[in-house]
């Protein structure tokens, strides 16, 4: 099994030499893959109606994954780059396609695209998108060898990656996420496709110490797991019932990823 990590974008700040030395560490380190959320605009949870449950508000700064990939492609030579999931209905398809393109040229063939379809119906009509219509987009890439992974909380995520998928990410490191692992396997055989030789990604957080990392490990590569990704930064940790890590600043969240490997490392 492979390991990868979560890009802090909420905690790592906008210093360019900052966000260079951490996808720089943890190629060094020998990471697979690099991890980057999205969400276009923040909103305001207060009185909203219907509730908006998600766990990020509007003073949780994004970094736009695409235009940081590209980025990040030139700062690294080795470790692949990926979103973690594009909330792809939010976007132009063509143009969707045309970005992912592109960073997977500059990158060499690094890219990994998830896509999904969010949670967040603020920013759905903040961007004049279909909240209700979300479901029914699922477009390759241009590039055909660039590999669409899914990602989502619904069984009808599952099912488009066990019918057109190349993989699967997942939120969390949890017994819900082995649960729909085990589910999204059958549901890979039942279309005759090998679950063995169909990747699959989870996240485990920093906050949840060694002894947590260090017993993930044999429990997701029983499921079938093929890459554990950690992730350091706090912001959500409430909302996935975690504790909060705490991280002073951006160094401490590069120097987890050295903690990180040496534990997993065994």
């Amino acid at each position: 099994m492979d390991f990868g990590v979560v890009f802090p974008t909420t905690q790592i700040g906008t210093d360019p030499a900052v966000i260079r030395d951490f996808a720089q560490t943890a190629e060094g380190l020998g990471y697979r893959r690099l991890q980057v959320y999205d969400h276009v605009l923040g909103a305001v949870h207060t009185d909203r109606d219907p509730p908006l449950p998600g766990p990020y508000t509007e003073h949780d700064p994004f970094h736009e994954p695409l235009t940081l990939l590209a980025f990040l492609a030139a700062c690294t030579t080795t470790i692949e780059l990926g979103v973690a999931v594009l909330v792809l209905p939010q976007r132009q398809t063509a143009l969707a396609a045309k970005q992912a393109a592109e960073v997977d040229l500059l990158s060499r063939g690094r890219l990994v695209l998830a896509v999904g379809t969010g949670w967040n119906y603020v920013e759905y009509q903040s961007l004049g998108a279909s909240f209700g219509d979300r479901g029914g987009l699922a477009p390759r890439p241009a590039r055909g060898d660039i590999p669409l992974y899914f990602g989502g909380g619904a069984e009808a995520s599952l099912r488009r990656a066990a019918r057109t998928g190349d993989g699967f990410v997942f939120g969390s490191a949890s017994p819900h996420t082995h649960q729909r692992a085990a589910r999204l396997r059958e549901l890979l055989a039942a279309h005759g496709r090998d679950p063995d030789a169909f990747p699959m990604e989870t996240m485990i957080d920093y906050s949840l110490g060694p002894q947590a990392w260090a017993g993930q490990v044999p429990v997701w590569q029983a499921s079938g797991g093929s890459i554990l990704s950690i992730r350091t930064m706090s912001t959500g940790a409430g909302y996935h019932g975690v504790p909060h890590a705490r991280l002073p600043d951006p160094a401490a969240h590069i120097a987890a990823l050295s903690e990180f490997r040496r534990v997993v490392r065994g």
